[in-house]
């Protein structure tokens, strides 16, 4: 009898872990229609399946060198016209996996997670970091480690910035680009070897968060001064 009991419960949990990866394959699905249906509107390329290169063009960003078996997936691949330039954009989900040990077994846990990548059409960018500040930026704050303090004490108390040129941070940065930014759901810019990347790095984005995505940071680069610009599209000459 008990082992009657036994078999019963093994087999409903198979037939429950069944019908689990039958609907989460099911919404998979959904999403990669959605996805290249965004793909097909703005005219870009949509690939579902890995790209395991994508690590070599940008492992100059910390999330994509975190943990192992790193792929990027789900990929919207094109061109964005951004103040009359084309930028070229690359977006979709991502994931990699974190193994730990504790002496007796071995866990491995998968993340996964959503980015947009958008290329500058200059030759030359300083790096440049925002971010909402958190609370171990004010104890590295009150220990020495420097972030770059703006005239707006509301702005330098919510976010850390951070570039390898402060001139061109407080040039982009302007009271008017710090308005937006307050104003926006908190994001993080990271932006390296004139690629910008943002991912909130702990979840995918539902196939209609993509586009605002795109939106609000053709939005921020739309910010940039005139003479920003003027002075980046100059050095390509």
């Amino acid at each position: 009898m008990e082992g009657l009991v036994i078999a019963a419960i093994i087999l409903g949990v198979l037939v429950l872990g069944g019908i689990a990866a039958f609907y989460a394959h099911k919404a998979e699905q959904k999403r990669i229609a959605a996805l290249r249906t965004i793909a097909d509107a703005g005219g870009w390329q949509f690939d579902q399946g890995s790209d395991h290169r994508h690590d070599e063009m940008y492992g100059c960003f910390g999330i994509f060198k975190q943990g192992h078996s790193r792929r990027a997936y789900n990929t919207i691949a094109g061109a964005h016209t951004i103040n009359g330039n084309p930028h070229p954009i690359k977006m979709g989900d991502y994931l990699y996996k974190v193994t730990s040990h504790n002496g007796k077994t071995t866990t491995t846990t998968t993340y996964r997670l959503s980015y947009l990548i958008i290329h500058l059409p200059y030759l030359t960018v300083p790096n440049l970091q925002i971010r909402p500040e958190n609370f171990f930026d004010k104890i590295g704050a009150a220990i020495g480690f420097d972030d770059i303090d703006f005239e707006s004490a509301e702005f330098s108390r919510k976010f850390l910035v951070k570039s390898t040129n402060k001139r061109f941070a407080y040039d982009v940065i302007t009271p008017r680009m710090m308005e937006f930014l307050m104003a926006s759901p908190k994001r993080s810019i990271d932006q390296q070897r004139g690629i910008i990347c943002i991912t909130n790095g702990v979840r995918r984005w539902k196939p209609e968060e993509f586009m605002p995505q795109l939106a609000w940071i053709s939005e921020f680069l739309d910010l940039w001064p005139d003479h920003v610009v003027r002075e980046l599209e100059e050095r390509m000459r």
